[in-house]
């Protein structure tokens, strides 16, 4: 009971985060459960089937704060789902290790052009009409990022928000809320493909997902509340600094770049991230200007 319990509270702090940045509920549960001894295959499969509820619960919240775009959420969700199932039949005899270093040097590129242009350029608040991006970008991304998801245990968010953030047609609270809930579409189509290739194995971690589902769907429509009231610029600017952060962790793994050095790197992201978001906020925050008016009648009196 008392496992569960810790489980149900890392998916509400997992759904937390990745329902409102849209990304990084798969990386933080997966790395918890691979730390607890659970395998690659098995830490992905029981955190699919987890999400497969936190993110059907994300989706029906941010369709009621009217966050997603259900162009978007289709064209990206079904390529992506297709991504999912031969990544999730691929795991098991597959190894990604080899392809961490240049998917995370391009996200880190990604995450920086975010980064600077959610904080230095502050686009102006504008209203979502209707998806603007292609097919032919959407298929391939949602195919990509669906593989990478179900194979490395997590990736859909980083690759999915990132790319449209870095697009700029698209607002980012809409990003946000339709790359969460076309991850109900990729979350099945794994889980299908982890339990056609694992038989048994696939339901012996099912407590764990459990515990993990019923704290995200309780978190679920509390991250779909702060993206209908956080601003665009300072959402991109937190998104852009995750991005950066969560993808040198796996460099640093990768190369096992010693503790102190990944420390310090750690650190200087947070502090430019921190400034950063600092100089977004005062930026975005709205100038009250002074009728001209009143202006003559101030000028009138002295």
């Amino acid at each position: 009971m008392v496992n569960l319990l810790i489980f149900a509270l890392v998916g509400a702090g997992a759904q937390l985060v990745g329902g409102v940045l849209g990304m990084a509920f798969g990386v933080t549960a997966t790395t918890l459960l691979m730390l607890s001894g659970v395998g690659p295959a098995h830490a992905s499969a029981t955190v699919h089937l987890a999400e497969i509820g936190t993110s059907l619960a994300s989706g029906i919240a941010h369709w009621r704060f009217r966050t997603i775009d259900c162009g978007l959420v289709l064209k990206l969700g079904v390529p992506g789902a297709i991504g999912a199932f031969l990544g999730a039949g691929a795991l098991s005899r597959l190894s990604t290790e080899s392809a961490i270093p240049v998917t995370s040097t391009a996200l880190i590129a990604v995450g920086i052009y975010v980064l600077l242009k959610s904080s230095l350029r502050p686009a102006e608040a504008r209203t979502p009409s209707g998806s603007s991006h292609s097919v032919a970008l959407l298929t391939p991304l949602g195919l990509f990022g669906g593989l990478l998801d179900a194979t490395g245990g997590g990736g859909w968010g980083p690759v999915a928000t990132s790319t449209l953030l870095s697009c700029g047609k698209v607002d980012p609270r809409t990003v946000v809320g339709s790359v969460n809930t076309s991850k109900f579409l990729v979350a099945v189509s794994a889980s299908a493909g982890f339990m056609l290739n694992q038989g048994r194995g696939f339901w012996n971690n099912l407590p764990v997902a459990i515990g993990l589902s019923v704290g995200g769907v309780i978190a679920a429509p509390i991250a779909a509340w702060l993206v209908s009231r956080v601003s665009t610029v300072t959402l991109g600017t937190v998104a852009g600094g995750v991005i950066i952060a969560t993808n040198a962790q796996k460099l640093f793994a990768v190369y096992c770049v010693p503790a102190a050095i990944a420390g310090f790197a750690y650190a200087l992201i947070v502090c430019v991230s921190a400034a950063l978001l600092s100089v977004a906020w005062r930026r975005s925050r709205p100038r009250v200007a002074v009728p001209e008016r009143a202006r003559d009648v101030e000028v009138l009196h002295k």
